[in-house]
């Protein structure tokens, strides 16, 4: 092909996309994610989307979590105790509206919501992605991906990767141990949960060491399984880690 050729391809190719969403949209309209009237385009409804709490203000450069103004540090809860992971960032609050469509993905095999979560970290973690080398989803344990089928954060980290054109790694970090439900447990009792629970295994270290690693996952609570993810991925050389979440709740301290 030539230069030309290649111009002609990159100017109409993004035409020919466009025109062939309109022709899907004419022949199955678009449906709304959260069950909700007909949306003008794939999503949310107006209503839900009026409701989700994104996060556009300044939040903690170490965790994320949202401030009333810009104090341009990390929060108390980041200062007492530093996170074994570098910096976090969330789409959005972890809250009553929010739940429900991370929730289909994560149990209701609504596989649909992901490429839509992953355009949300696109923006939310936009400048973690600009400086990572790799994206790499938190992992499931074998068990419990033979009897969920498939791994949410895999699920919104793939089409991430896809979309800001970073490197996937899928399988460098492994949940070597199952883990019990972090559901109820405490801080300290998240933290036990998962000690030593991931580990990166010597025939793959090479593929992290000296990376700047984005790891993905689809709740941030208390921080314990991103900074177990992190020990890990720096114990195998990885020179730094970030955390990018659709949703965090208000307050991890």
């Amino acid at each position: 092909m030539s230069a030309e050729d290649g111009d002609f391809a990159a100017r109409w190719k993004p035409k020919a996309q466009a025109a062939w969403r309109g022709a899907l949209d004419m022949l199955f309209p678009p449906q709304a994610l959260d069950g909700g009237p007909r949306p003008l385009a794939g999503g949310f409804t107006a209503e839900t989307w009026s409701r989700i709490r994104f996060l556009d203000g300044p939040v903690c450069d170490g965790c994320g979590t949202p401030f009333d103004f810009d104090p341009g540090a990390r929060c108390a809860a980041c200062l007492a105790r530093p996170r074994a992971f570098d910096a976090a960032r969330a789409a959005c609050l972890y809250d009553e509206t929010s739940r429900e469509p991370i929730l289909q993905l994560k149990h209701a095999d609504r596989l649909d919501l992901a490429p839509m979560f992953a355009r949300w970290l696109s923006r939310a973690a936009r400048e973690l992605i600009e400086e990572a080398d790799a994206i790499a989803p938190v992992p499931l344990h074998s068990f419990r991906l033979l009897r969920r089928r498939y791994n949410q954060a895999a699920e919104i980290a793939r089409p991430l990767a896809v979309l800001s054109g970073t490197p996937y790694l899928p399988d460098a970090l492994v949940r070597r141990r199952a883990t019990a439900t972090q559901a109820g447990k405490s801080g300290s009792g998240r933290r036990r949960n998962v000690a030593n629970a991931f580990h990166v295994p010597a025939s793959r270290a090479s593929r992290v060491a000296g990376l700047r690693i984005l790891l993905i996952d689809d709740v941030l609570t208390t921080g314990a399984t991103a900074e177990g993810c992190a020990r890990a991925l720096k114990a195998a050389g990885a020179a730094r880690v970030d955390v990018a979440v659709i949703a965090r709740v208000q307050d991890t301290a």
